[in-house]
């Protein structure tokens, strides 16, 4: 199966604004995503890209837009990497909702967490890791098993994508950490996922590039490397 290079869009006008933002219109990079969407280009230029998705939020179309000219991609809009749909929280000051009893749900138990009139963390994930793996699995079949794909999305979606990955429980989400422009990477195999790197905000990322296989090696075996491309047997 193909590796996915997961993208939190760079910084926007919400992050740090103590705002739920959500799908809210207006929301854009502010100068530092900017830079750091800029900066993307160089710092994946180790890596291949057999595609990009993306969230259809603008601040995702921002964050890859040079990329994908640079790489002479189109990127590909599905709406199950959108934003978490927070419902009638949405655009609500953060500290506002500290004293909802929800909060406590979404901070310690988020897997029975359901945003009024949105959608649960659980769909969310649901909704997300069925369609990374769709997206990897097509991906796979057209460009072959060391192909490298982009997603861009947002940091809740990033997150139960990696738990997911982990093998680890929804309710254990928030003790991942995804900042903006940040970049983690899974590998797909047949039998379960590689997480090779974890909110990584650095410019070295030759590492994710899937090694040729050795001559006693089948195509699916190169999915047990390890991030500097020994077989960690």
């Amino acid at each position: 199966m193909a590796t996915v290079v997961l993208l939190r869009h760079a910084r926007s006008t919400a992050n740090g604004s103590g705002v739920l933002a959500g799908r809210s219109e207006g929301v854009f990079l502010d100068p530092t995503g900017e830079r750091q969407a800029a900066e993307l280009v160089d710092r994946l230029a180790a890596v291949s890209l057999s595609a990009i998705v993306r969230s259809p939020l603008p601040r995702c179309a921002q964050t890859v837009a040079g990329l994908a000219d640079a790489r002479g991609l189109t990127p590909v809009v599905d709406d199950a990497f959108a934003e978490v749909d927070y419902g009638s929280w949405t655009g609500k000051a953060i500290k506002d909702l500290l004293a909802e009893p929800l909060w406590k749900v979404v901070q310690q138990h988020p897997s029975a967490a359901v945003f009024p009139d949105g959608e649960g963390l659980a769909d969310v994930q649901a909704r997300a890791v069925r369609a990374v793996r769709a997206h990897d699995a097509r991906i796979t079949a057209e460009q072959g098993e060391r192909a490298v794909w982009l997603l861009c999305s947002h940091g809740d979606v990033i997150k139960s994508i990696l738990s997911d990955a982990l093998g680890q429980h929804l309710d254990t989400f928030q003790r991942i950490v995804v900042d903006p422009a940040s970049v983690s990477v899974v590998r797909y195999t047949e039998t379960r996922p590689f997480v090779l790197r974890m909110n990584d905000a650095g410019r070295e990322f030759a590492g994710v590039v899937p090694p040729e296989p050795t001559p006693d090696e089948t195509p699916g075996d190169s999915g047990d490397a390890t991030v500097g491309g020994s077989t960690g047997r």
